[in-house]
C-alpha cells in the first residue's frame, strides 16, 4: 500500500516529534513536510495514527493518503485532536 503523509504544525517541536515518528515507522522525506512509505502495515499505519495524535495538538493538521486501500484511495486526516476519514472507491 502507498502512503503518503502531509503535516502542517503549529510549533517546531511538534514537527520534529512528527519527523521522528515517520522516520521510525519507514517513511522517506520527499519534501519538506512530505513523507512516503511503500511498505507500510494497516496495522503499523493504525499504531502510526495514535502514536501522531500523542504527539500533536488542537492546532495541528495531518493528513494521509492511502492507496489503494481495497480500491480505494483514503484519505484521513487529524484535524482539531479528531480524525476524520474520506473514502474515494473506484467505479
Amino acid at each position: 500500500m502507498f502512503v503518503a503523509v502531509v503535516s502542517d504544525v503549529s510549533t517546531d517541536d511538534h514537527r520534529l516529534a512528527v519527523q521522528r515518528l515517520l522516520v521510525q515507522y519507514g517513511f522517506n522525506k520527499v519534501m519538506k513536510d512530505l513523507y512516503e512509505s511503500t511498505s507500510i502495515t494497516d496495522t503499523a499505519l493504525t499504531r502510526l495514527k495514535c502514536d501522531i495524535d500523542r504527539a500533536t495538538d488542537f492546532y495541528d493538521t495531518i493528513r494521509l493518503y492511502q492507496y489503494p486501500s481495497q480500491d480505494t484511495l483514503v484519505i484521513s486526516s487529524l484535524k482539531e485532536n479528531k480524525w476524520r476519514r474520506l473514502v474515494v472507491r473506484t467505479e
